[in-house]
Order: C-alpha cells, then sequence, then structure tokens
C-alpha cells in the first residue's frame, strides 16, 4: 500500500494534536487503532509516512474518518454535533459528552457533563488534567456544584458561571441529593505564568 504524503509531516503534527485535544497517550491511541506507539511516535515526529491502512486506522482510533484526517474535506467550516452524538463517556455516577469536534488544532474543548448525587469528576489528589496556562469555564444548567481547586471551595448553583486556572488540582462534587448538570469549556494554554 502507498505511502501518504504528509507534506512535510502535517498527518503527524494532525495526529499529534488531535490524539492531545483527546487526552490519549500514545498508548492510548495505540489500543485504540491498533498501532503500535513506536510507529504513532514516528508518523507523529514526521520521521515516516504512514500507509493508507495505517493512516485509516490511526483516524478510527481518533474517531475520524480517513478523509478528516487527512483533512480532504476541508471544505466544511461549519461542524454541527448533533443532540446525543457527542464522545460520551461515564465513570462513577460521573457522565460526559464531548460537544467539541476532534478537530487538528483545536485549543478549547466544550463538554457536558452529569453528576449522580455523591459523585464527584475526580479526586481531591488527582493531578491537573489540563496543559500548563489552561482555563476552564463552566455553567451550571441544574442542581448545586462543588468546585475544589487546589484545595479551596466554591459552592455553584443554577446558573452560576466559573472560570478558574485548570492546571491546579481541582475537582467537581455534587453535595446534593438530586443530579446535577454543567458544561465546561477548556481553552488551552492562555494563562500566562
Amino acid at each position: 500500500m502507498s505511502a501518504v504524503a504528509t507534506d512535510n509531516g502535517a498527518v503527524g503534527k494532525r495526529v499529534r494534536a488531535l490524539r492531545d485535544s483527546m487526552g490519549y497517550s500514545l498508548r492510548d491511541l495505540s489500543e485504540r487503532s491498533g498501532v503500535s506507539a513506536p510507529m504513532l511516535s514516528q508518523v507523529e515526529r514526521g520521521e515516516t509516512s504512514p500507509s493508507l491502512t495505517v493512516a485509516g486506522r490511526i483516524a478510527s482510533g481518533l474517531e475520524l474518518t480517513l478523509s478528516q484526517l487527512l483533512r480532504l474535506d476541508e471544505a466544511e467550516h461549519v461542524v454541527v454535533v448533533p443532540k446525543g452524538s457527542g464522545r460520551a463517556r461515564s465513570r462513577g455516577g460521573h457522565r460526559t459528552e464531548e460537544l467539541t469536534p476532534a478537530l487538528p488544532g483545536q485549543r478549547a474543548d466544550v463538554s457536558r457533563h452529569e453528576l449522580e448525587s455523591g459523585a464527584g469528576t475526580g479526586g481531591p489528589a488527582d493531578p491537573p488534567m489540563h496543559e500548563a496556562g489552561a482555563r476552564e469555564t463552566a455553567l451550571v444548567l441544574s442542581g448545586r456544584l462543588t468546585l475544589v481547586v487546589d484545595g479551596e471551595e466554591r459552592e455553584l448553583s443554577e446558573g452560576d458561571a466559573v472560570t478558574f486556572d485548570a492546571d491546579l488540582p481541582h475537582h467537581f462534587e455534587n453535595r446534593e441529593d438530586r443530579p446535577c448538570e454543567f458544561v465546561a469549556v477548556v481553552a488551552a494554554g492562555l494563562r500566562r505564568s
């Protein structure tokens, strides 16, 4: 199978940007795509051009079509994510749906979260999940929410919004007896230290 033209590593840069924006390690993407981590690393660094078969597997691991990965459909300047069709995850009473499509160079991500009573987004000892300089804004859609940033708590009610430095240890908790819902927007690398 012939190699994909990378335009001096453009495909590799897109793979890296997409992988980073989705929070995947090389190992995660390797498991999702069936492409070895060393091969993915070589592609990302522009040291090798993937075959169409390998590029197709990488695209699948990133939840994209081959055309989207190779940007053959760049005429699309508007991407609609229909209700309920975002990338969804669930863990320990925390359901999240990524509302931002995985696009190369994406610098902000929007997600919707639902927390059952007593659930949280992470533990107090969890490391920051966002890159240095990232900021997060959250809007409470329903219920009440407790935000803990660097050990300091903030109580948020329906309609409240909060913005904070997302590279600090943080998590959300639902201490109420009913579910709560919020939307979070994470903008990467904006804050200057």
